[in-house]
């Protein structure tokens, strides 16, 4: 298994967190790194709460090509709302180990890979060091896993908030003849290959105008420069598989029998004017949800939590009215494996 530097195919200390001026690294974080149970090393870190009381624990979900500085906004929010955080790298993206040689590749054989990837944070860091409730917030694509995890009952979590969740895609024109290209690729082994005409390229350090992520300019830069800090990190366009794997996952989702099995309370806040992942399909899935509820925010592209204030405010309240929390006291220090202390 190789770890990668983004810019030049070296092997990196083994456990690192990049910040810039306008992206510090969350003070008094640990990182640690997490061994799956199939041979895989991903990249965690974990942050007590900075308020007096602790409401519990908020595990975050990334989004495809995305990575744990990506969030350091989201977690000192979350900090200050009394919640500790634990943050890390789906395997193929961020700092978390490869599958396939070019690192640029957003790459993953299997969408059930990704279980094994939250069964080992779980059983690593969020069930013997983090305080209870345990509560889960996910991204795009992590939403997407996240509901998978819920309807089949594996989901480690109390409760589930879901932004703007991946149950189908905008950037395809057309999805179907998508799909059925990249499974019949898939099956005749090109699976570890780029999408047709895809390239090295990271969606976050593309030019501002037309972006399809955020109408905040500065939020946006932001990104884009943690994103080139953090190099093939931030992963180009997926693999076949990758997608035929994604196709196949949403495809179960949108089965209307699937909704009314998930039991586990659901929170879903999508984006109105998502240019990415389709928000209709994501109304139509929720309004089949017996413990759900979903808000959309009309004016808000696909990043929500990287959007303008006023959008990221409208979230903050439905965060803050679907998870209460409890008080805790706090959980007992744990010496972790591997971990590191974050200045």
């Amino acid at each position: 298994m190789r770890r990668f530097d983004g810019d030049t195919g070296r092997e990196p200390p083994l456990l690192t967190l990049r910040g810039t001026p306008d992206n510090p690294v969350p003070p008094g974080g640990t990182l640690i790194a997490v061994g799956t149970r199939d041979d895989c090393t991903l990249r965690a870190a974990y942050w007590q709460s900075t308020a007096r009381t602790c409401r519990g624990t908020v595990c975050l979900l990334q989004g495809r090509a995305e990575f744990i500085e990506k969030y350091y906004e989201t977690i000192q929010d979350l900090r200050t709302r009394g919640f500790a955080v634990v943050a890390f790298d789906w395997r193929g993206q961020g700092e978390s180990d490869r599958r396939v040689d070019d690192p640029h590749k957003g790459h993953v054989a299997r969408f059930d890979d990704y279980r094994l990837d939250l069964r080992a944070v779980a059983e690593t860091v969020l069930v013997p060091l983090m305080p209870e409730p345990h509560v889960g917030l996910a991204h795009s694509m992590g939403g997407c896993v996240a509901l998978i995890g819920a309807l089949d009952g594996w989901l480690p979590f109390r409760r589930l908030v879901t932004v703007a969740p991946m149950l189908s895609v905008r950037m395809v024109r057309w999805p179907a003849g998508a799909a059925f290209l990249s499974r019949a690729l898939h099956r005749i082994g090109l699976g570890d290959r780029y999408i047709p005409l895809g390239k090295p390229v990271s969606i976050a350090t593309k030019p501002y105008a037309g972006n399809r992520l955020s109408r905040d300019p500065v939020r946006y830069a932001r990104n884009a420069a943690a994103a080139r800090q953090v190099g093939a990190g931030a992963v180009g366009d997926p693999t076949i598989a990758w997608l035929a794997e994604a196709f196949r996952a949403m495809a179960r989702l949108r089965d209307p029998r699937v909704a009314p099995r998930i039991t586990l309370p659901t929170l879903i806040v999508a984006a109105g004017a998502d240019p990415v992942c389709g928000t209709l399909e994501t109304e139509r899935f929720a309004a089949r949800l017996k413990a759900g509820h979903i808000l959309v925010l009309p004016d808000s592209r696909h990043e929500i939590l990287s959007e303008r204030d006023a959008i990221r405010q409208d979230f903050w309240a439905a965060f803050d009215a679907f998870v209460p929390g409890s008080p805790l006291p706090s959980h007992n220090e744990v010496e972790a494996h591997q971990a590191v202390p974050v200045a």
